[in-house]
Formats: C-alpha cells, structure tokens, sequence
C-alpha cells in the first residue's frame, strides 16, 4: 500500500541538502579563476611556485598537515590551501584529505574551489571527488541563516578529456549524492521524519529506479510482522515497512546474483517503557541509520546500473512510551512463527530487524547484509568510528570487510559465539529472550537473535552504533552528525559479488 502525507505534527520542511556540483578541467592550478586553490603537496621540498609561500606558513608536509595563506599573484585564486600528501597516497588518504581540504575551503566562505592533487588514474580521481563533495556537506534546513555559499568544485588534472575520469566522477558523484541522502535522513528532526514520513521520502528518492512497496499497519498485521508492530505500539504513528526492489533490464538478470538488504529504521527511540535517560535520547533520531543506509545504497547501486539483483528492507517504527507500548514480559509471535519473550522495551531494534530478516529470507536471496545502529556494547568494544561485522558464513564476512576496506569505512570482525545460541534460547516461556540476561557480550548475544531469523542463508549483520553519527567535530569528508556510514561499503559489496 502506497502511503501519502505526513504525520501529525510533521513541519513541512525538505528532506534534502543541496549539492555541489563537480566538474573536470585540465588547466594547471595557478591558472584557474576561483576563490580557493586546495594544493595537495606530495613533495614538499618541489617548488609547484608557492614554495616560499608555504614555507612562510610553517608548511612541512607532515602527514595531513593543512595550512592557509593568500594566494597574492601566484595564482588566480583569493586564497590557497595546502594539503600534504603521502608521495603514493591510497585511495582512502585522497578521500579524507580532498575533504578536510574542501572543508578548509569552505570555512573561508568559499562559493567555488579548484582542487589540484595531480591524480594519476581514473581511480584517483574517484576517491578525491567523493572526498570533495562528502567534504563540501552541511545540512542546513533549519538554519534561518544558512553559512555554507559553496557551490562548485573543480578538480584540475591532465585526465580530464579521458572518458575513464569522467566516468569515475560520474560514480563518485552517485554514491556521494547517496551519501548524503542517508545523512539528511538522520539529520531531520525526529518530528518531521515519523514512520509515515520516512516511507514516503524513501519511495521519492528510490525514483524510477526501483520498485518501491509500502506496508502499513493493516497491511504489517495481515503479514504478521509481530516485533515491527510491537515496537511502533506506543506511538500515536504506525509503523511502516518498505521494501525496495531493484532489477536490472537485461534477459539475463534472473541469473544475477541477489542481495538483500535490511535496515533498522528507529525513526526516535525513547527506549519506550525501558526509558532511557535524557541524555541518552539526545542523539536517538539516529536509531534509523541502518534504514536510511540501506534506502540509500540501492538508490545508488541502481543509479549506477550495476548487473545485481538487489532488495532493500526498511523496518521503521517509533519507539515510545504509552499505555499501548509493548511492555517486559509481553510475548510476541514474528514473522516466521517463532516466539519472542520481551525483557527490554530499548532492545527494539532487533524486534524489527527479526521480521525484516524473516522476509528476507523468502526472496531465496544469495546473501543477506542487515545494517543497524544496534547496540551501546559494540560502541564499548570498538569505538565510536569502527563497525562490527558478524556473520554466519566466514566467506560472505570476508567480502563485507574487503568491501569496507576499499570503500574506506572502518569494519571490523566480531564472532558469534555458541554460548550465545543458548542464552538466545533460555526463554522459559517463548522461543527466543529477546534480551541478554548479563551484560557482558551484548552485541554478540543480539547477533546470535537475528542468526536466528535466517538460519542457514549466508548472512552478515553490520552493527553501525558507533560511526552512524559523529557527537563530535568533523574530520576528513566526515561532518558532525549523521555520517551516512555503510551506504558506500553497500555499494562496493555489490560491484563485488555483480563481478
């Protein structure tokens, strides 16, 4: 069923950051007319013709060094940022610095840059015009007075007139735009982007690309999606689910590979009647990151054509306390039959992702990817920058983390161990306890829950928790809140296993 309008209360304001636009030339960095030059250094001892310039800035080209000056008549430019770089930078270094770079820009009111890193390949030119615009983000919808002027980016080099550069910004450009999608989508004010108002921006921005399915709540119910529907109880706004499907237009596709991917969608999660504290609900309309990523990543995998069969799954609800919230001790029967004992209310997400993974699991897929802000233990075991990746199948966990790696995205391998096969099974009453009766190994003990909604089919489960969404400054093309993290691992996943 597709849904229309908003819920109750809901500000009409966009869901949508304005990009930059990029483009290629081949002039050379002191001939270009724009407000600043972003300079990458990769010999600092080289005189480019700003040599005594950056000296006189104290520039030495120590790793990720940046220093601003004045361009004065070296260049047709007001100001010049210099960026030291590695003398063979991976892809991931030209990421980071092209966006640190572009952020520096963009702090000196900037409305166009020029960025000269001197790239060698089509494959640098990729990794430094993703950097450059995931650098050149800033979500300002409600901002009365918006500070961000900047408008265009140029990357100089002497590949622009190759077809295999203009491709790779073309790519860059896809995924980037997705990028930035899933984080305007944690960025929107949890009023304004309730269940109904999330299906619905996800359906406009999957396009004509994708087949795009909405339930409701008649509709979850008729479908016996008991843990999405349990965990929306408490709001005064149902639940959706939205399933998208993406399927290339060759006679050959039904021999393709298929993917599917399903997202928690929190749209707020209060912890319902396990209420969290108000400082732990500050950052909680982020629970929907995994939703959001995985929405966003088969927009860009159709956008970018790639020959796979794709299904995304965004399980969305809202978590809220109410006489209508499910309660601890509540039983509840998922999708596929088993039963569920309930022992925290703010152990939602693992409800959903259940009957999400259920349904996944009756498209016969070749492997199934979920995505979630899940739980606070893998923020404890791995940081705030760095996922944990657990899974049921070592080859399938192998291909996620190469996928990261090349993307640029800090995953790491957690196990699933067989003592957690039984904790999930201690229920006295149910199939499954929904909730870790020790503390210790919490986001093992919710891995090994969701193993149990797909059994044998090769699957890996991605808990984002930490990197989902910056509570500090930015860094690199990394901006402070919503990261957009998983939407490009997603992405290269799928080139992967499309061959």
């Amino acid at each position: 069923m597709q849904v229309e309008g908003r819920s109750p209360g809901a500000v009409s304001k966009p869901i949508v950051t304005a990009m930059v636009s990029i483009s290629l030339s081949r002039l050379g960095a002191t001939a270009a007319r724009t407000d600043v030059l972003v300079l990458g250094i990769r010999d600092p001892k080289s005189d480019t013709g700003f040599a005594a310039a950056r000296q006189a800035m104290g520039f030495t080209g120590e790793a990720d060094q940046i220093v601003t000056f004045p361009a004065g008549d070296l260049a047709r430019a007001r100001l010049v940022v210099a960026v030291a770089l590695p003398e063979e930078p991976t892809a991931e270094q030209l990421r980071r610095l092209a966006g640190a770079g572009v952020r520096a820009a963009a702090g000196a009111k900037a409305t166009s840059i020029a960025i000269a890193f001197e790239p060698v390949d089509a494959d640098e030119v990729q990794a430094i015009a993703e950097g450059a615009i995931l650098g050149a983000y800033s979500f300002t919808t409600y901002k009365t007075k918006p500070k961000n002027a900047l408008r265009s980016v140029t990357l100089l080099t002497s590949l622009a007139r190759q077809a295999a550069a203009v491709n790779a910004v073309k790519a860059a450009t896809i995924v980037a735009d997705a990028v930035g999608q899933a984080r305007d989508w944690v960025n929107t004010a949890p009023a304004d982007i309730r269940p109904p108002d999330f299906a619905q921006s996800i359906k406009e921005w999957a396009g004509d690309a994708t087949r795009v399915t909405i339930w409701d709540e008649r509709k979850l119910e008729r479908e016996r999606c008991g843990g999405i529907l349990a965990v929306g109880a408490g709001s005064e706004v149902p639940p959706r689910l939205v399933q998208l499907a993406y399927r290339p237009e060759k006679a050959s596709s039904k021999s393709m590979p298929h993917l599917v991917l399903v997202g928690k969608g929190i749209t707020f999660d209060s912890g319902g009647l396990s209420i969290k504290t108000g400082a732990g609900m500050q950052t909680m309309k982020m629970d929907m990151a995994g939703a959001a990523a995985v929405a966003a990543a088969i927009g860009a995998i159709a956008r970018l054509g790639l020959p796979i069969r794709v299904t995304a799954i965004a399980c969305i609800a809202e978590n809220m306390p109410s006489g209508s919230a499910v309660r601890p001790g509540d039983v509840l029967t998922m999708r596929n039959g088993a039963t569920v004992e309930v022992l925290n209310t703010d152990a939602e997400g693992r409800l959903v992702l259940g009957d999400g993974l259920a349904l996944a699991v009756e498209a016969k897929p070749d492997a199934i990817v979920d995505v979630a802000t899940l739980t606070g233990a893998c923020i404890v075991a791995l940081g705030d920058r760095t996922a944990g990746v657990m899974s049921n199948n070592e080859p399938l966990q192998g291909q996620v983390l190469d996928a990261a790696k090349s993307a640029g995205e800090l995953m790491w391998p957690l196990p699933i161990p067989e003592e957690m096969t039984e904790k999930v099974k201690s229920s006295k009453v149910a199939d499954l306890r929904q909730h870790n009766p020790k503390s210790a190994g919490g986001a093992l003990f919710a891995a090994e829950f969701l193993h149990a909604f797909v059994g044998d089919v090769p699957w890996a489960h991605l808990d984002i928790a930490g990197p989902a969404h910056n509570d500090e400054g930015p860094y690199g093309y990394v901006p402070s809140g919503g990261t957009g993290f998983a939407v490009r691992t997603l992405v290269q996943l799928a080139r992967d296993l499309a061959g």
